[in-house]
């Protein structure tokens, strides 16, 4: 069976999170940030407002497994930071979402995460930003050595675990453990096993995100933090500047003091010979709507392609063990067993 291709969006977080626990001694460092592949023209000037913002952070499926292509981003999570309220609230997103390719050739509906395949950053934000309603400002995309390289930065996690993770020659029986990078790893990457599947998965990542921004809190780490800005140099890509990462650093180093994290959980759906997660309208519109909040937008009601398909498939919602979902041929994609 091939090897599960995820990657935690843990160090991405990291990256607009921790700056600001830890932004004087990163702000001191230029250095650091310039070893990041960082754009050289701004998306956007909320940043450079210090209004709320939004960033997609994209796991690809590269890094390990002797991977080096561009891959899917088969993490994905949005998140809005508000310097405000001193609030951050994140969204994990299914890496199967039935969602509108925004920016191809023809209008077509795929798993969410080949949007990066097909179009990079750029068809990911519009797509993900088009799914939820929700102005997409910026990105970091990441992959897989990034999570390995900063748990053994703060010297290993702990988790409690509520289940049996063996994945890839690692084996964490169920309860409480400290993780090595390697570990962590697996434990972040698991997904046949878990009765969850990649939602469970999702918490599981969610779990080493926290513990590991506790770790970088502690004076010892802090002071480090430019330290592992330069080992992941070569493991983030953004299309933030490298002065709007100074401007996170100096307005939003509150917004990590409440983090709200929540998942999207669709139906399973069998759409050419394929399984998806279709996301309820009522879903979609829920996060949508904490989203616009903590952005300080007004909630407007959700009318895509999802939500209309949605609405011709009043069948696969009410009867709870349908798989049958029409896209009316906007789906062509077949993929493999590989992706399920």
């Amino acid at each position: 069976m091939k090897k599960i291709k995820i990657i935690s969006i843990i160090i991405g977080l990291i990256l607009v999170v921790a700056l600001g626990i830890g932004g004087f001694f990163v702000y001191r460092t230029q250095q650091s940030l310039n070893s990041l592949n960082t754009s050289k023209k701004s998306v956007s000037k909320k940043i450079n407002s210090s209004k709320p913002f939004s960033i997609l952070l994209l796991g690809a499926d590269t890094g390990t497994d002797g991977r080096v292509d561009r891959g899917n981003s088969d993490t994905m999570m949005l998140l809005t930071l508000n310097p405000q309220k001193k609030k951050t609230v994140a969204y994990s997103i299914p890496r199967d979402a039935l969602a509108e390719m925004v920016g191809d050739k023809q209008k077509n509906v795929q798993k969410v995460n080949a949007a990066y395949n097909i179009g990079l950053s750029k068809m990911a934000k519009s797509t993900v930003g088009n799914l939820l309603g929700v102005p997409v400002d910026y990105h970091v995309a990441i992959n897989m050595e990034a999570l390995e390289k900063t748990v053994d930065f703060v010297g290993g996690v702990t988790v409690t675990s509520d289940l049996k993770v063996s994945f890839d020659g690692v084996t964490i029986p169920k309860g409480t453990h400290h993780l090595n990078g390697k570990e962590a790893l697996t434990y972040a990457r698991m997904r046949y096993q878990d009765p969850r599947g990649d939602y469970g998965r999702q918490i599981r990542q969610q779990q080493i995100l926290k513990a590991v921004v506790h770790k970088l809190e502690e004076p010892k780490y802090l002071v480090k933090v430019p330290d592992l800005i330069k080992q992941l140099g070569n493991d983030i890509s953004t299309d933030l500047t490298t002065s709007q990462i100074d401007q996170i650093v100096l307005k939003y180093n509150g917004s990590s003091k409440h983090m709200d994290f929540n998942q999207i959980q669709g139906k399973t759906a069998w759409i050419n010979e394929s399984s998806y997660q279709v996301l309820p309208t009522s879903t979609m519109q829920n996060a949508s709507d904490k989203l616009r909040e903590n952005l300080g937008l007004k909630q407007q009601t959700l009318d895509n392609t999802e939500t209309k398909l949605n609405a011709k498939n009043k069948e696969f919602f009410e009867d709870e063990d349908s798989t049958d979902y029409d896209t009316f041929g906007l789906d062509t994609t077949y993929y493999t067993n590989n992706t399920y």
